[in-house]
């Protein structure tokens, strides 16, 4: 993974700092690339586990059709209402398929972390709930842009 910031290096966030706000955060913006070039985005729920951001995904979804196609993601978590409390991070890289399409809850040792914090923060449960109707995605960024506008007052 890139950390690549030429601008705005004051207010990116440290390592510690991205991990805490991945960690917490709810909901992110996944952009894609639609078949006739445009751009799509929509929000989606996701899990952090300190490399790589998972995505659990409709598979019958426009965002899954277009990542099938054109793996290429690009990804925005932000809070803040205020200006001197924006923060944020920009993850972009090309996503993985992890496990079967749509997920049964079949045994895959690589979905165990990713489903448990992903049930625990989302759900409030020990254990994944498996609709047949979802799936997983893999990024792991090979590039991240943060801000945390907070710092401006120490800048």
């Amino acid at each position: 993974m890139t950390v690549t910031q030429r601008r705005g290096r004051k207010i990116m966030m440290t390592p510690g700092e991205l991990d805490e706000f991945l960690t917490s955060q709810r909901t992110c913006r996944v952009a894609t690339v639609s078949a006739d070039g445009s751009p799509h985005v929509s929000a989606l729920w996701f899990a952090w586990d300190g490399n790589s951001l998972w995505l659990y995904s409709v598979v019958r979804s426009k965002r899954w059709s277009d990542l099938r196609r054109d793996p290429r993601v690009a990804v925005v978590i932000d809070s803040g209402e205020e200006y001197e409390q924006l923060r944020g991070v920009e993850l972009s890289g090309t996503v993985e398929f992890v496990g079967e399409s749509p997920r049964t809850g079949e045994l895959r040792a690589e979905l165990d972390v990713p489903e448990t914090l992903f049930a625990r923060k989302n759900f409030g449960l020990e254990e994944m709930p498996h609709d047949g109707r979802h799936a997983w995605m893999r990024l792991t960024p090979e590039k991240i842009v943060s801000w945390d506008f907070r710092k401006l007052g120490a800048v």
